[in-house]
This record gives structure tokens, C-alpha cells and sequence, in this order.
């Protein structure tokens, strides 16, 4: 007769590949800011251009000491010039001329 939650393995989903109970990975994170920062180009600059810095420095550990990967570099840069862009265009707008020039 088979039991229900007393197998070999203690719990199921004690570690496995695909979901960390500490938070996600730098993998993960790093993709997430080098999407957030290629969508802010288009949509929502000042929105997920600091999500993507954030993204990236979360991904390269918090530390500019190191080895960095370099796609969480990426998604740092980008997300710098994504939220400086939108700013400049968010400037541009407020003028009495309604326009970037």
C-alpha cells in the first residue's frame, strides 16, 4: 500500500533546479534586467529603467569588486541610459513647446 508524503526523498520541494527558496538567481535576475532595459527603450522608461538597474545590480552581487558577469553589466548600462533617456524626454515634453527640440 503506497503512502502519501513518506517517500525517500524528506520533502519534495526541499532544493531542486528550478525555483531557489532564498530568492531568484543571478541568471534569472540578469534576464530580467536585460529585458526590462530593451522594453524601456520602447514603453515605460522611467519605469523599467530602474528596474532593470536594479535587476543588474542585484545580479552582478551587489559589489563592484570581482569578477562581473557581464550581461548583468548590460542590463546596469542599459537601464542607465534607458532611465536618462526617458528623463530627457520627460524634460522635453514639460517645455512650452511640447517637443524634444
Amino acid at each position: 500500500m503506497a503512502s502519501f508524503g513518506q517517500g525517500s526523498r524528506g520533502h519534495p520541494r526541499s532544493r531542486g533546479r528550478t525555483w531557489s527558496r532564498t530568492g531568484p538567481d543571478r541568471a534569472t535576475l540578469t534576464v530580467v534586467g536585460v529585458v526590462c532595459a530593451v522594453a524601456g527603450f520602447f514603453v515605460l522608461g522611467i519605469v523599467l529603467g530602474p528596474a532593470a538597474i536594479v535587476c543588474g545590480w542585484l545580479a552582478m552581487g551587489r559589489s563592484w569588486a570581482g569578477p562581473r558577469p557581464v550581461p548583468a553589466v548590460v542590463a546596469l548600462v542599459l537601464g542607465v541610459i534607458d532611465t536618462l533617456v526617458a528623463a530627457v524626454w520627460l524634460a522635453g515634453a514639460a517645455s512650452p513647446g511640447y517637443g524634444m527640440f
